[in-house]
């Protein structure tokens, strides 16, 4: 092998080697994560987003942390209440990372530790409850697994910004009874609307007939009024016309005599009683046919 390939080969390994130098030298953090640098095994610092140079061979960057806000959705977990009722409860847990060096060291596994720490407080606080409060009190099982949660994790170098409870399921039988329950109280509230119906139905029906039976009382009284009015201005008019003609005695006597076979004829009549007016009439009419005497 001549010097130049000797030269040559050389020159390859010392490029080879600058280059993984470089490489290991170089490191780039994409936006929203952080990395802590080892020195020969111990904390030297965290890294920021963007471009940064470390030793090679004696600084090791660990894996890169995300810092933004993360989600975990926990399997249901069985919880015994308060009323010895098991209740299978689903829960979802936001949280992030505020501190890259706490995370990577004071824990060894931040998402497992939140995961069984909030089975544990789950089942603490939904424990010390009846079913019927667990079912009507998420928001204040939400703010009492926020606070213990937000309180462990601090020294973890996390956050719990909020927890929310999915689903909240009671045992097979309850959920019957339940339904059962609902149901009966949506029949209930369909016979309370359909009496009120049924209710409102009549009253609006006897407004009715009473409007209607005041109307017509209204109505026969304004015609008997009218009828009466009538009648009276007819004799009014009779007796106007009497008085202004100035009938004598002999004439009345004879209109008299004329009307009472109309009277007699009446099939109201069984008994026909003879008026004292009679003698009177006739007397006038018989006056009228008597020759006068000259003197």
């Amino acid at each position: 092998m001549s010097d130049n390939a000797v030269v040559l080969i050389v020159v390859g390994v010392i490029a080879l080697f600058a280059i993984i130098v470089l490489a290991r030298a170089i490191r780039i953090v994409p936006q929203a994560s952080a990395g802590v640098v080892e020195r020969l095994g111990k904390y030297q610092r965290t890294l920021s987003p963007g471009l940064t140079v470390i030793v090679p061979f004696v600084d090791r960057l660990r894996p890169l942390i995300d810092l933004r806000e993360q989600v975990v959705s926990f399997a249901p977990q069985p919880v015994i209440t308060a009323d010895n009722l098991v209740v299978s409860i689903d829960s979802v847990l936001y949280f992030q990372v505020t501190n890259p060096m706490s995370a990577t060291y004071e824990i060894q596994n931040y998402i497992q530790a939140i995961e069984q720490l909030t089975v544990t407080t789950l089942r603490n606080v939904a424990g010390g409850m009846d079913l019927e409060r667990t079912l009507t009190s998420r928001e204040d099982i939400n703010e009492q697994l926020r606070g213990v949660l937000d309180e462990a994790t601090g020294k973890w170098g996390i956050r719990v910004n909020r927890v929310e409870i999915k689903s909240i399921d009671p045992p097979a039988s309850v959920q019957q009874a339940m339904e059962m329950q609902m149901r009966a109280e949506r029949e209930k509230r369909a016979a309370i609307l359909t009496a009120e119906g049924v209710r409102q139905s009549a009253i609006l029906t006897a407004e009715g007939a009473k409007q209607s039976a005041i109307l017509t009382a209204e109505g026969a009284a304004r015609a008997t009024i009218l009828r009466a009015e009538g009648e009276a201005s007819a004799i009014q008019t009779v007796f106007d016309a009497v008085h202004r003609a100035d009938p004598d005695p002999k004439l009345l006597a004879y209109q008299y005599l004329q009307v009472l076979p109309q009277i007699a004829a009446s099939p109201s009549n069984s008994l026909w009683v003879i008026p004292a007016e009679l003698s009177n009439a006739i007397n006038n009419l018989s006056q009228a046919f008597r020759p006068t005497t000259q003197p």
